[in-house]
This record gives structure tokens, C-alpha cells and sequence, in this order.
């Protein structure tokens, strides 16, 4: 098996690492620094998501849709799909049990709020360009599911953005692999069998047929950019501070 080459700032059309890059993946940074994850976590979801488009271009419907630059406009935009979570309360976002009603809610939210932010930039900014439509689709559209039972517009099928289709397996298996203060997570093996149970309800057939077939290199990504445990230690600092505030509070 070759390994697996990925490119955290690939576009086409810029150098490999731009001033650009390098900022959108500092504000990344600390957005999911305040959801107590790593810089770890960024790099493999670029990993995965370009893994799995690699493998989607051999299905002939959607080929014509992934283009170089359409995958690289991808794998850059993976770094700002929650950044909706920045405006979640603590309270909330670090809650280690089982949300409520209403906590599950606002958690909800941070998909509506990301893409209102990215919206309200481009208005600020005065334009829009295929970077932050991609952006927008990703980061308001990555909990749709393929059944409808999904959040936050109850989109089903080719209704939903296929990079929003794509970067939900990728999501859902980072989030089952990762350690977490409060859980550890689960084997490889597990987690490829529960994303092939959810083929055809949560998630796109095709979109998981291209994830099993790829499932030795997804494997790689996730061990060659495994959190450490230096990074767990900083994820326990992170939820006792915001433990500690609100006590305050």
C-alpha cells in the first residue's frame, strides 16, 4: 500500500503555503481548541476528504464534479466546517454527558451560525468566489443525512451538497476513532462497520462505498496523525478550565 500524501493548503491556482493557508488554519486551530480537539483532528479530515474524492471520481456521475480544483477547494474548506462552534456557550459545547432538549438545540445551531458568519464576511467583504460556496455548503450542510433525518433543513439525497455528503463520513468516523476526555473511542474496525450499517440512512451509498474501498488508507491517516498524548492532556486542561469558569460564573 503507497502511503498517502496530503497537501493541507492544495490550490491550484497559489503556492503550496500562503499567508492564506497559514491563517485559515491558525483561526481553525482555535476553534477546535475550544471544542477541546487538535490540529491532529484538521489534518486528518483533510486527509480523509481527500482520500475519499480521489475515490469518488471513478463512479461516472460524479467525475465531471471532481475536478482538481473542486477537490482542493475541498480540502481546504474541511478546516472551517464547524466554526460554527465558536458561537456555542461552553456550558454546552464541553458538556460531557447527554444533551437535553434545549442543549441539543443550540449544539445544533453551530451549523446555521457558521454559515451565517461565512455569509455575513462575504457581504463585508463585498463578493463570493467557489472557495467559500463550498465553504457555505460544507459547514451548513454536514449533519444533513441521506434519509432526511438529518439537521439542520432535513435535506435528503442529491439534495444535499456532495461535500457536504462527503465530509459527513469523514466527520462521523474521526469522531468515533478520537479519544475523548470523557470516552475513548473506538477501533478502526468499528468504526468502518458502524459507517457501513448507516449506508443508505445517514450517509451517501456512494460516498461509503468509496470509504470502504479506501478504508487501509483512511486507517493510515488516522495513525499517522493520531492525537498524542500530550494532546490529550491539553483536551483535559481545555474542559477543566471551562469547568473551572463556570463555576466561577
Amino acid at each position: 500500500m503507497s502511503a498517502v500524501s496530503i497537501d493541507p493548503s492544495a490550490d491550484p491556482q497559489r503556492p503550496l503555503v500562503s499567508a492564506q493557508a497559514v491563517a485559515l488554519f491558525a483561526m481553525a486551530t482555535l476553534a477546535e481548541r475550544r471544542d477541546a480537539d487538535t490540529e491532529s483532528h484538521l489534518l486528518r479530515m483533510q486527509g480523509y476528504i481527500q482520500v475519499l474524492a480521489e475515490a469518488l471520481r471513478a463512479v461516472p456521475a460524479l467525475a465531471p464534479l471532481l475536478s482538481p480544483e473542486y477537490v482542493a477547494h475541498l480540502v481546504q474548506c474541511v478546516l472551517v466546517y464547524d466554526i460554527g462552534t465558536l458561537a456555542i456557550p461552553e456550558r454546552v459545547l464541553l458538556k460531557p454527558g447527554r444533551y437535553d432538549a434545549e442543549e441539543r438545540s443550540i449544539m445544533q445551531s453551530h451549523t446555521v451560525r457558521g454559515f451565517q458568519a461565512l455569509e455575513r464576511a462575504a457581504q463585508t467583504c463585498g463578493g463570493s468566489d467557489d472557495w467559500l460556496q463550498v465553504a457555505q455548503e460544507m459547514t451548513l450542510s454536514h449533519h444533513e443525512h441521506w434519509d432526511g433525518q438529518g439537521y439542520p433543513q432535513q435535506l435528503a439525497g442529491n439534495a444535499i451538497p456532495l461535500s457536504a455528503r462527503i465530509l459527513a463520513v469523514a466527520d462521523a468516523y474521526d469522531a468515533m476513532i478520537t479519544h475523548k476526555v470523557y470516552k475513548a473511542g473506538v477501533s478502526h474496525s468499528q468504526a468502518v462497520a458502524q459507517i457501513s450499517a448507516q449506508r443508505g440512512s445517514q450517509f451517501d451509498p456512494q460516498v461509503v462505498d468509496a470509504f470502504l474501498e479506501r478504508a487501509a488508507d483512511i486507517a493510515q491517516l488516522a495513525q499517522r496523525y493520531a492525537d498524542t498524548e500530550d494532546d490529550l492532556q491539553r483536551k483535559m486542561e481545555t474542559m477543566a478550565e471551562s469547568i473551572a469558569e463556570q463555576i466561577v460564573m
